[in-house]
């Protein structure tokens, strides 16, 4: 249940009807849009009335969420979010945001020279492992901490916020100490502990989407994000697990155009991992953006077959050049601009 308040509501008001969702043994969750103030009642309201909060000053209407995703849900904010993640970055609105790095930090000249090649090619954002999740227990599974650093040195040197991922709950105070934004692996995306520490930190959260899940799934364990109080979550389709072998993963794009009308929540899309392969990166990253996304994220080595992580996959500094060009572009092709 949302309870829609009138223009021109005072914070005080806001605050009265937040006090009756908690007097009910519900959660409030404010949630301020650019005409509406609303306030989200979280929880069973089933066993509780409702009804007499219409009544309250300031009240314009009660609105049943129907979806199991409450907050996530696209009846809570029709006019979708947009999730600031570093000084003049957002993700969301007109605006397309490309996060752009390497797999795995490296080193400090790798990361650095990387930073400064995405960054003159229009990135709005730097990722990079410092943790790894690997498949295989003796591959290399990042540089930890040390990589953390190396990531502020490049965010010092070029301005770029950066976005890594957190493995584990005892991970999230250290990745948060250096991260602008706390990324999810699809590993995880069923980690809800993890998604509650997460949600603590209010940090943003690139929530990437599991490789077997479905769409309530995806939204869901967004849910349990939101549900601490932060609500800057940044969704990232990266490809399903299917029966095709020419791909790593099957990048279905289509579920670009039913997050929108689904959900409030930005999505982007990492045709990197969706592929597997580099050459497709530049077309599927095209297709992306054509299909509605907020925006990408890239893989960048500038030498792909040294890489220790994920080269095949990887574009090289020249190739991302020209696919910021085509993004712009097919950006402008649907109303979008970077």
């Amino acid at each position: 249940m949302i309870i829609v308040m009138k223009p021109g509501c005072t914070p005080q008001d806001v605050e009265h009807v937040a006090q009756l969702v908690r007097d009910r043994g519900l959660k409030d969750q404010v949630i301020v849009g650019t005409d509406r103030t609303v306030v989200a009642a979280i929880g069973d309201e089933r066993r509780v009335d409702m009804s007499a909060i219409e009544s309250a000053p300031m009240v314009e209407r009660l609105v049943p969420i129907l979806a199991p995703y409450k907050v996530a849900s696209r009846e809570v904010r029709p006019q979708g979010s947009v999730i600031p993640i570093g000084r003049g970055v957002e993700i969301g609105g007109r605006r397309l945001t490309v996060i752009a790095g390497p797999c795995s930090v490296e080193d400090e000249v790798q990361i650095i020279r990387i930073a400064q090649s995405v960054k003159l090619a229009g990135a709005h954002a730097l990722r990079g492992g410092a943790f790894k999740p690997r498949t295989n227990p003796y591959e290399f599974k990042g540089l930890g901490e040390e990589g953390l650093r190396l990531l502020a040195k490049a965010r010092a040197e070029t301005g770029l916020p950066i976005v890594t991922e957190v493995m584990s709950i005892d991970q999230v105070d250290l990745v948060a100490e250096y991260a602008d934004v706390l990324q999810i692996g699809t590993r995880n995306m069923h980690n809800f502990n993890l998604l509650v520490a997460a949600g603590r930190t209010r940090k943003p959260v690139l929530l990437k989407r599991g490789w077997s899940a479905t769409l309530n799934e995806f939204l869901l364990a967004a849910e349990y994000v939101m549900n601490e109080g932060n609500n800057m979550v940044i969704l990232c389709e990266r490809g399903i697990r299917t029966h095709e072998t020419y791909v790593r993963n099957t990048l279905a794009l289509g579920i670009i155009p039913a997050i929108k009308r689904e959900s409030h929540l930005p999505i982007l899309v990492d045709p990197s991992q969706g592929t597997g392969h580099a050459y497709m990166v530049p077309s599927m990253s095209r297709a992306a953006i054509a299909a509605g996304a907020d925006g990408l994220l890239i893989e960048v080595h500038p030498d792909p077959e040294h890489a220790l992580t994920d080269g095949a996959q990887s574009v090289t500094p020249s190739v991302f050049s020209q696919l910021m060009a085509d993004v712009q572009s097919i950006g402008a092709a649907v109303g979008r601009t970077t």
